[in-house]
């Protein structure tokens, strides 16, 4: 089923049929539309948090939260007892409580705030006697080692039903998959946002509770994932290790780099479910779709302004604080965006990466 990853119209007016119903569309666009909306599971995009019904339309959600009385907090704390107009307010308030369980290891003692935490560290101590053939890796199980002979012999068991693509490990097909069918089965309990990968979803809670518990240890910046902050420090050292093979361009992250190979290739994977518009990366479309809904779901807790993009309520606030997290390794100056550090740089080396493909 490639139409549900594209923008044009079926060809000479033949119709596009879904490859799980019966339903056929006359465009590759409503065609991707009805994929994600009726195959995937994917709850109703606008969800009321005062009540939590939701709603297909944001008009019809705008006319619902009018039946709200205003100043009602029917959401009480049963922790303290104040009360919140919202249940995703209380739930944001309900982080600030502390917690008294831990998860304990009976081997060395140490404590972990979650489940999970703990079983990836008992790993730690697991006995790994299943050495590869290859290299000196060692494993706890069989299992482990046959997969992980996979990196050796580049063997890809698992290919998409969709596209060309295989894959080492199942769950990696199974993230692809959701490219092409929208489907984003991690839902934050503080919003109405929905993702793809578990991942994703915790870090962007702690957008709601203002969580940065990485900081960079060559200046005053912190950071909700330690991704970001590995991202933030090559900003110090100007490392940038991935190249594309397609041209000399090097970036420093290679969800940058993968993005960029699409300028090359022209893939668009990423279709708009509300217009026929197609995008190079998913927080390209996620930000594009705001301009259909007029969604600013990032307020600024300094002041009254409200934002569409995380990164631009982020750039905000250092209007506010003064901070200038972006030194430049050359002079003495700083700066509150990356961009305008990166800008600011070419003025040291020369370097001219904008050329006019008109002139001589």
């Amino acid at each position: 089923m490639d139409a549900a990853g594209k923008n044009d119209d079926g060809e000479n007016g033949r119709r596009l049929q879904c490859d799980l119903c019966d339903k056929s569309f006359g465009s590759k666009h409503v065609l991707a539309k009805h994929v994600r909306r009726g195959h995937t599971g994917v709850d109703p995009l606008y969800v009321c948090k005062t009540c939590g019904n939701s709603f297909a339309t944001y008009t019809s959600l705008t006319a619902h939260q009018r039946t709200h009385p205003r100043g009602e907090k029917p959401h009480r704390c049963v922790a303290c007892g104040q009360s919140f107009a919202t249940n995703s307010e209380l739930k944001i308030h309900g982080l600030r409580h502390p917690t008294s369980r831990t998860y304990n290891c009976d081997t060395c003692g140490d404590s972990f705030v979650s489940k999970r935490t703990l079983l990836d560290h008992l790993a730690t101590h697991a006995c790994k006697p299943y050495p590869c053939s290859v290299c000196a890796s060692t494993f706890a199980t069989r299992t482990s080692v046959k997969v992980h002979m996979r990196r050796h012999t580049d063997e890809r068991p698992y290919p998409c039903d969709i596209c060309d693509k295989s894959f080492r490990h199942q769950i990696v097909l199974v993230r692809h998959r959701r490219m092409h069918t929208g489907e984003r089965p991690y839902s934050c309990d503080l919003c109405d946002k929905s993702f793809a990968r578990a991942s994703t979803m915790y870090n962007h809670r702690r957008t709601h509770i203002g969580q940065r518990p990485f900081s960079c240890d060559l200046c005053p910046g912190a950071f909700a994932t330690e991704m970001t902050l590995s991202n933030h420090r090559m900003t110090h050292t100007g490392e940038r290790p991935y190249s594309c093979d397609l041209c000399d361009k090097s970036f420093a992250r290679a969800s940058t780099l993968y993005n960029h190979r699409r300028t090359h290739t022209g893939e668009r994977p990423f279709s708009c479910d509300l217009c026929p518009r197609a995008f190079a990366t998913e927080v390209t479309l996620s930000n594009h779709r705001r301009t259909h809904t007029g969604e600013r779901p990032y307020s600024c807790d300094l002041c009254d302004k409200s934002f569409a993009r995380a990164s631009t309520l982020y750039n905000h606030r250092r209007t506010h604080t003064g901070e200038r997290p972006y030194p430049c390794g050359i002079c003495d100056k700083s700066f509150r965006q990356q961009a305008i550090l990166i800008r600011h740089q070419r003025t040291h080396t020369g370097e001219r990466p904008f050329s006019c493909d008109l002139c001589p």
